[in-house]
């Protein structure tokens, strides 16, 4: 994003009076950003961008929360406008001050009862009113243009290119959970058996929590694509088959045909194994043997679980998430890797 587009251009123009134009900049927040706000009147929440990050000149700019799409400068916060509104009423002031300077006079009296007369020109400029931007939750540095911006919740789109920032989000995640599984080696065990243990299944959980939240993220952005648009919002992606069976039904699309089958049914088997870490305290029962296909499992004994594991699940879930990415936006440019499921399918 252009540094000129935090500059803000007013003119008062008249067929008879000599043209006003200035250039009034608008002031950052002590991390260098400055509020946006989108112009929708549906939407209308606020945003931050760091000028000068991004893309170098930018036509238009995208809302990160509802994707609208409209000239840069029509993304001004009401703040901004009544400061920029208050410099330039200050400048006109000045500036008619000026212009009227020549014509002051000042003529005493004559006589006994004469009367003098003057003309004095003084001003008082209304003041400028001065803003503070808000602080927002999560700051984001878009993989396509490099763009600088900060917004409430989690995920959203670029406010230069207008990419969505799920799949990013989703490697990012996966990245933390890898080094939290990598953590528990230096974990010493005579010290606390179970530490090391815990901190592998706290990886899992986050993982499958990372997936679900990529999953239903990036199936209601494109909602208007599925068969039933109504029902999108109600995606699960804790239970893989379930959520296999239902992107399938909503937007023909084969979430296994990503990866190879054994690495398939490995993430299946991973995701029941997070169940079990989340509902039985990770003890082995019935249905996860029927489920799970691991020949490992002896039901009332725990599960094993490796920071291997870890690291294998969180190839094959960047792999899917790139897939659903691809197949869902065909035109986009693809990243590069770094329904209410029914009661029979669903874990949860």
């Amino acid at each position: 994003m252009n540094d000129d587009d935090r500059a803000e251009t007013v003119t008062d123009e008249d067929e008879d009076a000599t043209r006003f134009q200035m250039r009034i900049t608008l002031p950052t927040d002590e991390n260098g950003y400055t509020g946006r706000q989108c112009p929708d009147p549906a939407c209308q929440r606020y945003f931050k961008v760091t000028f000068g990050t991004g893309l170098p000149a930018v036509a238009q700019s995208y809302c990160p929360y509802c994707g609208h799409a409209a000239e840069a400068d029509r993304f001004l916060t009401p703040d901004q406008r009544a400061y920029v509104l208050s410099i330039f009423e200050g400048e006109v002031t000045n500036y008619l001050a000026d212009q009227l300077k020549p014509y002051e006079f000042d003529m005493p009296p004559t006589g006994p009862f004469g009367i003098g007369l003057s003309l004095k020109i003084e001003t008082t400029p209304p003041p400028i009113l001065h803003y503070l931007e808000e602080q927002l939750e999560t700051h984001v540095i878009c993989a396509n243009c490099t763009l600088r911006y900060a917004i409430y919740g989690v995920f959203a789109y670029c406010p230069d290119c207008g990419i969505h920032n799920s799949f990013q989000i989703l490697q990012k995640n996966l990245e933390v959970a890898e080094k939290i599984a990598a953590s528990a080696a230096q974990v010493d065990s005579d010290f606390d058996p179970n530490l090391a243990a815990q901190l592998i299944a706290n990886a899992l959980q986050a993982q499958v929590s990372a997936f679900d939240a990529f999953g239903r993220e990036t199936c209601r952005i494109h909602a208007a694509q599925a068969t039933s648009p109504d029902k999108v919002e109600n995606l699960s992606f804790q239970n893989l088959p379930g959520a296999q069976k239902r992107v399938q039904q909503f937007f023909n699309l084969d979430l296994a045909a990503s990866t190879p089958p054994d690495d398939w049914q490995f993430a299946c088997r991973c995701f029941q194994k997070r169940h079990l870490l989340a509902h039985k305290a990770g003890v082995i029962d019935e249905d996860y043997v029927k489920r799970a296909n691991d020949p490992q499992a002896i039901v009332g004994h725990k599960i094993s679980l490796t920071p291997d594991e870890i690291t294998r699940l969180a190839q094959i879930l960047s792999l899917m998430g790139q897939h659903l990415v691809q197949e869902l936006t065909p035109s986009a440019a693809a990243p590069d890797p770094t329904g209410e499921t029914p009661e029979s399918e669903s874990r949860e």
